[in-house]
């Protein structure tokens, strides 16, 4: 997939739009599109191109290493081709935008596909884990999206739970809340815990709420 020359004004245009709906080039998980775009950006891109800086924050947040192990093709090449047995970083927590209730079971059927995951090292007791979808919606259509993400990604850091993909979406009069995905350990993860340290950011925040919670 290309964009241009991306290191010109047009080619941004071109990315950006592209990921307007998608956290991903190739949809919601990593592959090697993202390395390859990735590596020809010079530069950290220009703030007015939200969606192009909230993934280049994201891919950045990868090592070399992690990013050379991502898989080839577009994620939705990936899931259509493959099994059942899906592993739970693969899941489409978003599902189709169109359809909020066909959305809501599309999460549920892929979170049973992902229940009969690998066991833990050793003899230990895997610990039991959900799949959460938080909305967070901010005060206004000049909130810095990109940012804010970025500083919940950072900040907002409890054991037991691991940041996921992420996406904007419109809402009416410009404005854009971010959804943004996470599995956590059930015994050491609240929600309300989460929504309370991103509540906190008051400048960005106007509120949140929880889009889906399913266990894994």
């Amino acid at each position: 997939m290309s964009f241009g020359d991306l290191s010109k004004p047009e080619a941004l245009n071109n990315l950006n739009k592209h990921l307007d709906d998608k956290s991903y080039v190739g949809g919601y998980t990593p592959s090697q599109q993202d390395v390859t775009t990735f590596a020809a950006l010079t530069a950290e891109p220009a703030a007015k191109y939200t969606n192009v800086l909230r993934w280049w924050n994201h891919v950045s947040s990868f090592s070399e290493q992690e990013r050379a192990a991502f898989p080839a093709g577009g994620a939705s090449a990936a899931a259509a081709a493959k099994p059942a047995s899906k592993d739970e970083d693969d899941i489409d927590l978003f599902g189709d935008d169109d359809d909020d209730e066909e959305h809501q079971k599309e999460i549920s059927r892929i979170a049973a596909e992902a229940a009969a995951r690998k066991n833990a090292s050793g003899k230990k007791k895997e610990a039991l884990k959900s799949a959460v979808v938080v909305d967070v919606k901010p005060w206004d259509d000049t909130t810095d999206m990109a940012a804010l993400e970025k500083k919940i990604r950072e900040e907002v850091v409890i054991d037991g739970l691991e940041w996921k993909a992420s996406k904007l979406t419109a809402i009416g009069y410009g404005i854009k809340k971010l959804q943004i995905s996470c599995h956590i350990e059930d015994e050491k993860v609240s929600v309300d815990d989460i929504q309370e340290k991103i509540q906190e950011m008051e400048d960005y925040v106007q509120s949140t709420d929880i889009d889906s919670f399913t266990k894994l």
